[in-house]
This record gives structure tokens, C-alpha cells and sequence, in this order.
């Protein structure tokens, strides 16, 4: 399946001052498979090694401290001939510092070798950090690349095209559908290649719900983390959390007495690791929108819609009778898809009962506001409210409805947010 970091492999391959590369991004999202998928089609040879508990090959980098030296072991040690700008060597499951470290020797100077390291472990890209690697996050499939893979390219670009020009879809009620089984497929590789291959609802769950364990491992593994079952209580929340009519996550939903203080270290760490995305409330809006956070007010969000879909118990029937579950889910896929994106993410709430959904600001300083608009709060009042005080001078509205604009206000169909990218908000 074609992914959209492929253009990145691509410049980056092209560099003439090209430095090794860390990949990062959580499990099950297809690095390793996109990277050997790219080298197949790239590189004249491939050279792969899994680092995990590999002995000798800790050795090898721990011992060899010339480029020279570690090419020619590497090549001994795989069986293949490493050539120079003509081989990738990927190096999958990147934990060890000893490696990482002989990665550098290739980005102290310009190299002919191209090595990709790969890691689902985002702690230690702290102790991996150095201006001889490269870095990249890789995150799920978004919609537009889910298009990709339902062969339906053409209507991703009629999606870019009404979005950049102000005009409406005229395949609207066709991406509408497309998207709502997006939702329910999520972007993760292995689910969305069940789906496309007709696999029953059972089939698919079970697959996600493999995913959601692999997910929950990373959590009971993870030595970063001290008190485990917190972080394991915090996950399972979030979806019940989320349905909630206050969706700011509150401890006590979990169980009498909990306290902010003793989960505070670990929703840091599902943060830190792309298991949860956080967006925090603002109550005034100023530049930069970090100084309005409030700390302990916030709303957490699942990375895939899938899992969450998953993680809600729903079928296809309950998503479409249900208001309040489609812009639970709504919701989830904008947080998720902004802050993939590279956004921020806040939410603002007055005083009283007002309230927009997200506030981001973009890299030019701009704040802009997004509110969802379902059949249940079609006529919320909150956004323009929002921009009157604050004198915004434009705004999103995210609905199932076409696009189109009304004064300062852009309205997007909700399959369009992938559209929302730095470069167009």
C-alpha cells in the first residue's frame, strides 16, 4: 500500500548531505513494512537486521568504530554485498545506544551508505538525540491514504481540490460513506488490508482487538513506567470517558478516591508515546496558546478511530441511529488527525456552558478555532461567540454537509480534516 512517507524517503535518499534516519512511530502502523516496500522498489539491495536481542550485532557496533570496518562486518555478517548509495540497511527494532552510536559514525561526514533505523520506543529517542541522525514520526493511515488503498486516488484529489478551491464535492454523498467506514476501520495496515479483503466485522475486531493487547504490552514492558496498572486503567477509560457529555477526563470516572498527583507520571507517558493524544482546555486566547493551557484540565483521545470504535463495543447500526456516538468519534478523528499533523491541541471553555471543540495555532502565529456541527448542536452558538471576543479572523466548522463558506466561517466535511495540514489551515 502506497503511504505518504514515501515522498519523504524519497528527498531523503536524493540528500546530498544525507545523515542515517531514526523512524519512530507506535507499533502496528507499518514502518518496517513501508521501508522494505520502499527498498524493493528504490535500492539495488537491501540489508536487514532485527536489533532486538541481537548479541552480535551489539558487539559488532560496540566494537568497530570506522565506517569502513562496520560496512565490511555488516556485509560478512548479512551475506550480502553492501554497495555504496545503492543499498539500504535497515536496522528494525532500534533500542540499543551502542547501535545507535555506530549509526552516527556515518552522519560525522558525508557517507555513501543509507541506513534506516526503525523504533516504536519514543523514550529513548532522548538518549538517541545528535546532528548526525536524521529524525522522522511515522503515525496509521490517514483517510486520503485509506483512499489510496481502496483504489479511490481520483476522489481523494476531488476531496484537495473542492477544499483548496472553496467548492463543493460533487462525490460528497460517495465520501461520506467511505469515511464512515474509515471510522470503523481505522488506519492501522493489517486492519485496513482485512477490510478490503471482505473479512466479516468479527474477523476485524479480533484483529483489533490483537492490536489493542500489543498496545497494552507496550504499557506492562515498558520499564519507564512505574506503576503499570495505572497506565492500564487510564487506556481503558478513555472511550467511556469520551461518551460522556463533559469529555474533560476526570480521575474519579475511574473508581472512588483516584487523584491527578498519582496518575500524573503516567498519562506523561502515554502521551510521550503516541498511546494517547492530550488536548488541553483554555479558557482566554493569546499567542503563544501554550501559556493559556490549563494543566489539569484536559481530554485525552485514542490515536486510531478504529480501536476506539473497537474499544466502544459498536457495530455499524449503533454508529449511524446514535448522534452521540458519531461526534464522539468525530471528535477523536479530528484530535487524532491534528495532532498528526503536527498541531497542539487545546479545546476552549468559558466560564459558562460555551465551548469549541479545538483551538490550534498554526506556524505563521494564527489561532483558529474548530467546532463540530452534528444534527444534535447544529445551531451551537459557542464559535461565533469565540470569534466576536476574540477577534479571530477565520474559523472551521466540521460537519457531515458539503463544503462551502459563510462569512468568516469555512464550512469542511468531516472526511475532508485530513486537508487540514500546516500548509493549508
Amino acid at each position: 500500500m502506497e503511504r505518504k512517507i514515501e515522498n519523504f524517503f524519497r528527498k531523503w535518499q536524493k540528500d546530498i548531505i544525507r545523515k542515517p534516519l531514526i523512524l519512530y512511530g507506535p507499533k502496528q502502523i507499518g514502518k518496517t513494512f513501508t521501508v522494505l516496500s520502499y527498498a524493493a522498489k528504490e535500492y539495488k539491495n537491501v540489508i536487514y537486521f532485527n536489533t532486538e536481542n541481537n548479541i552480535q550485532l551489539e558487539t559488532l557496533f560496540t566494537k568497530e568504530k570506522s565506517t569502513e570496518k562496520l560496512i565490511i562486518n555488516l556485509s560478512l555478517l548479512s551475506g550480502e554485498t553492501i554497495l555504496p548509495e545503492d543499498t539500504l540497511i535497515i536496522l528494525d527494532n532500534l533500542t540499543s545506544i551502542e547501535i545507535v552510536k555506530g549509526m552516527k559514525l556515518f552522519g560525522s561526514k558525508h557517507s555513501k551508505y543509507h541506513i534506516i533505523g526503525i523504533t516504536s520506543n519514543r523514550e529513548k529517542l532522548a538518549e538517541f538525540k545528535g546532528e548526525e541522525l536524521q529524525f522522522k514520526a511515522m503515525t496509521e493511515m490517514d483517510f486520503e491514504e485509506y483512499l489510496w488503498a481502496r483504489d479511490e486516488k481520483s476522489l481523494a484529489e476531488l476531496i484537495k481540490e473542492s477544499f483548496t478551491k472553496h467548492k463543493t464535492c460533487p462525490f460528497h454523498k460517495v465520501a461520506l460513506e467511505l469515511f464512515t467506514d474509515y471510522l470503523m476501520t481505522g488506519g492501522l495496515p493489517e486492519v485496513v488490508i482485512a477490510g478490503i479483503e471482505g473479512k466479516t466485522p468479527y474477523e476485524i475486531d479480533a484483529i483489533k482487538q490483537k492490536i489493542i493487547d500489543v498496545y497494552k504490552k507496550e504499557v506492562t514492558l515498558n520499564k519507564a513506567l512505574i506503576d503499570i496498572p495505572r497506565g492500564l486503567e487510564v487506556l481503558d477509560s478513555i472511550p467511556s470517558q469520551l461518551l460522556k457529555e463533559n469529555k474533560k477526563f476526570q480521575y474519579g470516572h475511574m473508581g472512588a478516591g483516584k487523584r491527578s498527583k498519582e496518575y500524573e507520571n503516567t498519562i506523561n507517558f502515554l502521551v510521550n508515546n503516541q498511546l494517547v493524544y492530550r488536548s488541553f482546555k483554555v479558557k482566554t486566547i493569546k499567542s503563544p496558546l501554550s501559556s493559556c493551557r490549563e494543566k489539569d484540565s484536559f481530554k485525552l483521545y485514542i490515536p486510531d478511530d478504529g480501536l476506539l470504535f473497537s474499544m466502544l463495543h459498536l457495530n455499524y447500526k449503533q454508529f449511524i441511529s446514535d448522534e452521540k456516538i458519531k461526534e464522539t468519534l468525530y471528535e477523536n478523528h479530528i484530535a487524532k488527525t491534528l495532532a498528526e499533523a503536527g498541531y497542539s491541541l487545546y479545546y476552549y471553555q468559558s466560564e459558562g456552558k460555551a465551548e469549541v471543540n479545538f483551538v490550534v495555532q498554526n506556524r505563521m502565529g494564527q489561532i483558529i478555532p474548530l467546532e463540530i456541527a452534528t444534527k444534535t448542536n447544529s445551531k451551537a452558538k459557542s464559535l461565533s461567540v469565540f470569534m466576536k471576543k476574540f477577534t479571530v479572523p477565520q474559523a472551521y466548522r466540521i460537519t457531515e454537509n458539503n463544503f462551502s463558506t459563510k462569512k468568516d466561517i469555512r464550512y469542511i466535511p468531516i472526511y475532508a480534516v485530513f486537508c487540514l495540514n500546516d500548509t493549508k489551515i
